[in-house]
């Protein structure tokens, strides 16, 4: 049985940590928030660019107290004592990304049955300029086989302290289903896409 199937995910727990996190960062960082009335109701998969380890935190102060978000995390983190812990009850998915970690995908569309949203970052690991890594195509294809619309939203890669600190929540779309098979090109493609989506929400790159 995997670690995280052990504890249930508490949503007190969740907004707990979000308030005392968000009352010591929003010290350090000034949110501007943007976008927030794209967010669809029910199931749905955040999708969003990753530089730094407290970008989760950014996501959830994006969507806000009211919303759940279970992200997907490195199965690493559920082998350390206490933090394991930690992280299930803030109702994290372990993935592991060695492998086609079918567990994790079990865990993700028993997430969107109940209507709620799952956060992944597709680079799959930190990236501190864009292209630095090749995305990885799980999200894209879990959306398409779940049926669930992609929100993407952008988290600035370079974070200044005592400045504002842009997050913005795109458009939520759907990946369109295809009669015929997708191909690993047609795949890689669909995360070209997403990843261009993530990065055209970049003020700077509006400016």
């Amino acid at each position: 049985m995997r670690s995280n199937q052990k504890l249930k995910p508490s949503y007190k727990f969740y907004r707990g940590c979000y308030h005392i996190s968000h009352a010591i960062l929003g010290i350090i960082y000034w949110f501007d928030v943007r976008g927030r009335e794209r967010i669809p109701k029910g199931a749905a998969m955040i999708c969003s660019n990753h530089s730094s380890m407290i970008d989760p935190l950014f996501v959830a102060f994006a969507f806000g107290i009211s919303y759940f978000l279970h992200f997907l995390a490195k199965i690493e983190l559920f082998k350390i004592p206490v933090l394991s812990a930690i992280v299930i009850k803030l109702g994290a998915i372990s993935v592991d990304r060695d492998v086609q970690d079918v567990e994790a995908i079990k865990q993700t569309f028993s997430y969107f049955k109940k209507g709620e949203k799952v956060a992944i970052f597709p680079e799959g690991t930190r990236a501190a300029h864009v292209d630095e890594v090749s995305a990885k195509s799980g999200a894209v294809k879990i959306a398409e086989r779940a049926e669930v619309p992609i929100v993407p939203i952008y988290v600035p890669r370079k974070k200044h302290w005592f400045k504002k600190l842009p997050l913005v929540i795109g458009e939520p779309y759907y990946i369109e289903k295809m009669s015929d098979k997708r191909t690993a090109e047609d795949y890689k493609k669909l995360v070209e896409d997403l990843m261009a989506r993530i990065e055209a929400l970049n003020p700077a790159a509006a400016a």
